[in-house]
């Protein structure tokens, strides 16, 4: 079993405890609102929510903020630009952007967990402009060319 973590650092200026994995392998860390009153949003409507969180990813890696599943079905609300990206190099605090898209008002209350933050490794690079790319088996095929 994997025993080796990441350090991050990270600054916690909300009135909640650091993002945790829920279980032991698990992938996202849920993320709570850090607010100082609720928050009503109505269908289709959207809103930047504040963690309270500032933290230093190492180069080459993202933090994901993602939609949280039980939310999603239940209540329809989502992350608006799923998956969300927080680059190495920002600083500012993580937010993240809901969208209601239900037919129904919900309120985040301070301290809902709002969305999940998976930290991945990426890499950058470096474009090689060429006149022609190698042939594969599916070639140029897409939206649905494998079948119905």
């Amino acid at each position: 079993m994997k025993t080796d973590k990441m350090k991050v650092e990270i600054i916690n200026r909300s009135k909640h405890q650091l993002p945790a994995y829920a279980t032991n392998l698990s992938a996202g860390m849920d993320l709570r609102a850090n607010i100082d009153e609720p928050i009503v949003l109505a269908p289709l409507q959207r809103a930047l929510v504040p963690t309270g969180l500032f933290m230093a990813l190492p180069e080459g890696y993202e933090a994901q903020v993602r939609p949280r599943s039980g939310l999603a079905i239940k209540k329809g609300i989502t992350v608006l630009n799923s998956p969300g990206t927080i680059d190495a190099d920002y600083r500012g605090e993580v937010c993240v952007i809901l969208v209601n898209l239900s037919n129904e008002p919900f309120t985040i209350a301070d301290g809902e967990r709002i969305a999940q933050m998976v930290i991945a490794r990426h890499e950058q690079v470096e474009w090689c402009q060429v006149e022609v790319l190698g042939d594969t088996e599916r070639g140029a095929g897409g939206f649905g060319h494998t079948g119905v």
